[in-house]
């Protein structure tokens, strides 16, 4: 009798330290996913680590990080560079060949970012919601690519270089040429050699 009292409640302790795992995992779970807000785009002339805005523009900052999870970035160049103004990059290869992308996204550039110094902005066409891939970081305030409502549809902002700028500028200050039909382009390939999600 004695020792299946030892025995039941054996069983009631293992079931309680059981049981503490699982809501333990389940509440630690959705908090490290939260974690992941910045990408690092170490590129040959040096790190650049940028902190994306999730809350104001929810389907830019989403669309890139599939890119980055995918790898797309790794290899790609930036192909624009003007100082003074931007440095763009994010869709071709060292060879001037583009990537083939997903669709394009729609326009955030209403969400109350401006593209100041040090912001990431998605690239596009005279089309306001054809932005894929390509992504500029701004070298000085660019007031306007903002977004001015029933006049100017805008560059949608969704982060901004909290790391890095330094490099920003020296990119910004290399050589250029034209090449393959494309104008501004560095005479030294600036490559991207990855781009990686981070965590604090």
């Amino acid at each position: 009798m004695i020792r299946r009292i030892w025995f039941c409640l054996a069983l009631v302790v293992v079931a309680a330290v059981i049981c503490g795992c699982k809501k333990e995992t389940t509440v630690i779970e959705p908090e490290a996913s939260k974690e992941v807000k910045m990408v690092k785009l170490e590129t040959s002339m040096g790190d650049v680590i940028i902190e994306l805005n999730e809350d104001a523009a929810p389907v830019t900052a989403a669309n890139f990080l599939r890119y980055v999870q995918e790898r797309f970035y790794d290899g790609t160049i930036f192909h624009r560079v003007i100082q003074g103004f931007m440095i763009q990059g994010g869709g071709l290869l060292a060879d001037m060949q583009p990537k083939q992308t997903h669709p394009s996204i729609v326009n955030e550039a209403g969400n109350g970012l401006k593209n100041v110094r040090g912001s990431i902005a998605m690239a596009r066409t005279n089309n306001p919601n054809s932005a894929t891939s390509q992504f500029f970081i701004n070298h000085t305030d660019n007031t306007p690519l903002d977004h001015v409502a029933d006049r100017n549809p805008g560059y949608a902002v969704f982060g901004s270089v909290i790391e890095g700028m330094d490099v920003v500028d020296k990119i910004a200050a290399v050589k250029t040429t034209q090449r393959a039909g494309y104008k501004d382009v560095p005479v030294e390939p600036i490559v991207i050699k990855s781009a990686r999600a981070v965590s604090k």
